[in-house]
């Protein structure tokens, strides 16, 4: 670990130590090894929130936003979008950055591919997409094969490893892109949609990003982890003043079995989120830290692993 990093690890274990003697036993992580890549995980998880915050300080080239280089990345792209003024734009390549993730071995291959039109000229934008979206499917089925190509590394990211290129389908990507349209509801903007439902929410933070998440069960194959990671990107980036209040656990799978892990009673998954959001809170770290960390942790609960999804 880096020195800060180091004293930041220091500090969780105090932490953790005074809310296992204080607060709610932690029998999973008595045993040395497991406390400490436990600690890793979360220290591993503040770093990544700190990138998106070292993304917004510093300067981003115009090629970073452009799907024709090899430097395109979909969150830088968003905060250049942001920056000139195109906030609709950025929320769009938030939501490309999830629906297709990032492939471990092809990138960002897929969100550059669909994105830029496969070179042909234009893009499919907000604007474009938001404005035909029979237009939008028609194109992608007539580019399934090519943007499928063996000869070429390509997929959807670890989070997103079920989904499916398909235009047609109920369950596919353009399924996927039809009903998120249909979920901001143009001429309404993205910006529109989170000043409604923060002002319903009284400008909560956490009651916002409840009412979002709830909403955006008609956006299809966009459960749990896809809502939660969107509308977490989100409020990181500053796109809409939000933040998760607990870690979600209802409808979780493996952030839950981490806490069932940690905590190693019996108890409804409504339990397990409100002692994560209790325990994050006396720890000080933020909820989609504690989400992440458990989901990873419980992977390899004795050693510590990176992950990414």
């Amino acid at each position: 670990m880096r020195p800060k990093d180091r004293r930041t690890g220091e500090q969780l274990r105090r932490d953790l130590a005074d809310f296992d003697r204080t607060v709610q036993a932690l029998p999973g992580i008595r045993n040395a090894a497991s406390r400490q890549a436990f600690i890793e995980q979360l220290v591993e998880s503040m770093r990544r929130i700190r990138y998106v915050d070292a993304i917004k300080g510093h300067a981003i080239s115009a090629a970073c936003a452009d799907p024709q280089q090899e430097c395109f990345d979909p969150i830088k792209a968003a905060v250049f979008h942001q920056r000139a003024g195109h906030k609709e734009e950025a929320f769009w390549l938030v939501f490309l950055f999830v629906h297709f993730g990032k492939h471990a071995r092809a990138g960002w291959r897929y969100v550059r591919q669909v994105y830029g039109k496969c070179g042909e000229g234009g893009r499919w934008d907000w604007a474009s997409t938001s404005g035909d979206v029979a237009g939008f499917r028609k194109w992608l089925h007539e580019h399934n094969d090519p943007l499928k190509s063996k000869d070429t590394p390509g997929g959807f990211g670890n989070h997103r490893k079920y989904e499916s290129l398909d235009a047609q389908s109920e369950n596919g990507t353009g399924a996927v892109i039809e009903s998120y349209v249909e979920w901001v509801s143009p001429p309404q903007t993205h910006e529109a949609l989170v000043a409604g439902v923060l002002a319903e929410a009284a400008n909560d933070p956490g009651q916002g990003f409840a009412r979002l998440y709830e909403s955006m069960e008609m956006v299809r194959r966009f459960g749990r982890t896809a809502r939660f990671d969107y509308l977490t990107m989100l409020g990181k980036l500053g796109l809409a003043g939000i933040a998760p209040a607990s870690p979600y656990l209802i409808g979780a799978t493996g952030p839950l079995k981490g806490a069932r892990r940690l905590f190693d009673i019996t108890g409804t998954p409504a339990r397990f989120d409100a002692l994560t959001t209790e325990l994050g809170n006396h720890l000080g770290v933020a909820m989609q830290v504690m989400e992440d960390s458990l989901c990873n942790w419980q992977k390899s609960p004795d050693s510590f692993k990176a992950f990414r999804g």
